[in-house]
């Protein structure tokens, strides 16, 4: 009886352990650990050896801030074609590629109906805030799939905020997603910041204040000079070199640039100075005060574009002294903002990704004096004599549309009608291109797995095409050509290297300083985010966690 009775107790003690653990559970659950606020920065056009070649000159604070404290994946590339603006900022936010976002490039060709559709127009939409009515009809509704920053959205049943913010409409609109709280770019005509009715219905007051302090102005008072004695430039090639662009009006491309008169003959040339790196940034802290972001129950989500190194890039070329200045210029106006975040939400309660949309190309006039195998390549030209070649050919003119994004855009509508054989067609076009100057591959996206290039070439390709918003035939051309005919600056958009290694930084919650050399892509970005995050990947995303970057 005595062992009955010691049993009987023994097992009572136990489940009114078991009881009062359950009962704590359930009276205080311990709460998800998030960090307070993510933000995505994409500097546009930046290289990923720009991380090495500026290093030395960078402060403690800015770049190498993520560099020596946070976790660098060394091997990043772009996973998909073309290597352009619009798809870089959709695929780093959404893990997808164009095959699945229908984010074909900054511009497109809708093969269904022929129109040339720019990848944030959106008709149903009115300005806010804009000096003209075009400049703000603009939303995320070309995106076909969710962005990370919905599905924070999504998973915190809207309580997170999520603001974009960029001189660029579709670098701003498509990281923010289909469900911002708010999303905002500039407009050259007023020297404002603007947005869409697809987020509100007018700006609000601290947005205007901001746009009443006329900072543009205030920010080129002064001119563009060097940050530092011009002859401290020791990675960039001699200043005025002949390959580099010019602002209007003037004689050289030397520095300074005159920006205060430069900038009251074309509001446009604001962009191409460092100054618009640091409006977005001072923009982006007001919009970091006013949506209290951090500072509520939820994670909250800014994105930032930083975009005149784009603009400068491409004016001036990677080896300029202005690209140079402009790295050097955004390091410190990067400081000032990590060190602000530092001040109001606390170091390792915010997590930064950087990252970029593409890379660049050398200028070619670089290229040449150097040695390397570099050169225009002339499409219109050959667009034209290829519709006189097929018009004799087939009977039917015009039947090429376009090359828009290095492919060919064909006339389907007149194909389908004439009933003539499509397969001939692009036979006998990829056969004159092919023979081209420049050209190296032209393929028949119907047969690219098959197509005699390597393997990663035709993942590539495959990931890039969408067969309503992508041409049927790729041109590859050869390394160091790009499209157009002028000879200063620079652009991308190909495979090469050049264009698609981006540099990918994380620092901050949870992450472990450090760096991996294996090979990562873009797409792999939304997926680690979400994980980290630990809500679902968005809809479309292909990606893989890189799981170093906590471990």
């Amino acid at each position: 009886m005595r062992k009955i009775l010691i049993t009987f107790f023994s097992v009572m003690i136990i489940c009114l352990g078991f009881a009062q653990v359950n009962t704590n559970n359930t009276a205080s659950p311990s709460k998800l650990e998030r960090p307070k606020l993510v933000v995505g920065i994409v500097v546009d056009q930046m290289r990923w050896d720009y991380l090495y070649r500026y290093y030395d000159r960078f402060g403690t604070d800015g770049f190498r801030r993520l560099i020596d404290k946070g976790f660098s994946c060394e091997n990043t590339f772009i996973n998909y074609l073309p290597s352009y603006t619009a798809v870089g900022h959709a695929t780093v936010f959404t893990g997808s590629v164009p095959a699945l976002s229908g984010i074909a490039g900054n511009n497109w060709i809708d093969q269904l109906t022929g129109k040339n559709v720019y990848c944030t127009d959106d008709s149903t939409v009115t300005s806010v805030g804009a000096s003209k009515a075009e400049d703000g009809k603009m939303s995320p509704r070309n995106l076909l799939v969710s962005t990370v920053t919905d599905e924070l959205r999504l998973a915190t049943n809207f309580k997170s905020k999520v603001v974009g913010v960029s001189l660029k409409d579709r670098a701003s609109i498509l990281p923010a997603g289909h469900l911002a709280t708010a999303a905002y770019w500039f407009d050259d005509a007023s020297g404002n910041f603007i947005s869409s009715s697809y987020y509100m219905k007018e700006l609000p007051a601290w947005a205007s204040k901001f746009n009443e302090s006329k900072r543009p102005e205030q920010l080129v008072a002064k001119g563009w000079s060097t940050l530092y004695p011009i002859n401290s430039y020791v990675q960039s090639d001699t200043d005025d070199r002949a390959y580099e662009g010019k602002f209007a009006d003037e004689k050289s491309s030397t520095f300074p640039h005159d920006m205060k008169s430069i900038y009251q003959k074309s509001r446009g040339s604001f962009r191409n100075t460092p100054f618009g790196n640091s409006l977005t940034l001072e923009f982006a802290e007001q919009a970091f005060n006013a949506y209290q972001l951090g500072r509520g129950d939820a994670t909250d989500f800014l994105t930032i574009n930083c975009a005149s190194t784009d603009y400068v890039g491409h004016m001036f070329g990677p080896n300029s002294i202005e690209v140079e200045d402009t790295y050097l210029r955004l390091d410190k106006d990067l400081a000032t903002f990590f060190q602000m975040l530092d001040s109001k939400l606390g170091k390792g309660e915010y997590l930064v990704f950087l990252s970029a949309d593409h890379g660049a190309a050398h200028t070619i006039g670089f290229m040449q004096d150097h040695g390397l195998p570099a050169d225009n390549w002339h499409g219109r030209p050959l667009m034209d004599t290829l519709n006189s070649l097929l018009s004799e050919k087939f009977g039917v003119a015009k039947l090429v549309r376009s090359f828009t994004n290095y492919q060919v855009n064909f006339d389907l509508d007149a194909i389908a009608k004439k009933q003539l054989d499509f397969d001939a067609v692009k036979k006998f076009s990829i056969s004159y291109l092919q023979r081209q100057p420049g050209v190296n591959s032209v393929i028949d996206f119907d047969k690219v797995g098959s197509a005699p290039v390597p393997e990663k070439l035709r993942m590539m390709m495959a990931n890039g095409y969408n067969f309503k918003r992508s041409g049927q035939v790729q041109i590859i051309l050869n390394a160091g050509w790009f499209e157009g005919s002028s000879k200063t600056g620079t652009t991308h958009g190909s495979w090469n290297p050049y264009d698609t290694h981006i540099p990918l930084l994380f620092y901050g919650w949870k992450v472990k300083p450090g760096k991996t050399n294996r090979e990562t892509y873009m797409t792999d970005i939304a997926a680690t985010v979400a994980a980290m995050l630990h809500i679902q990947m968005p809809n479309g995303c292909i990606g893989t966690v890189i799981e170093e970057i906590t471990k």
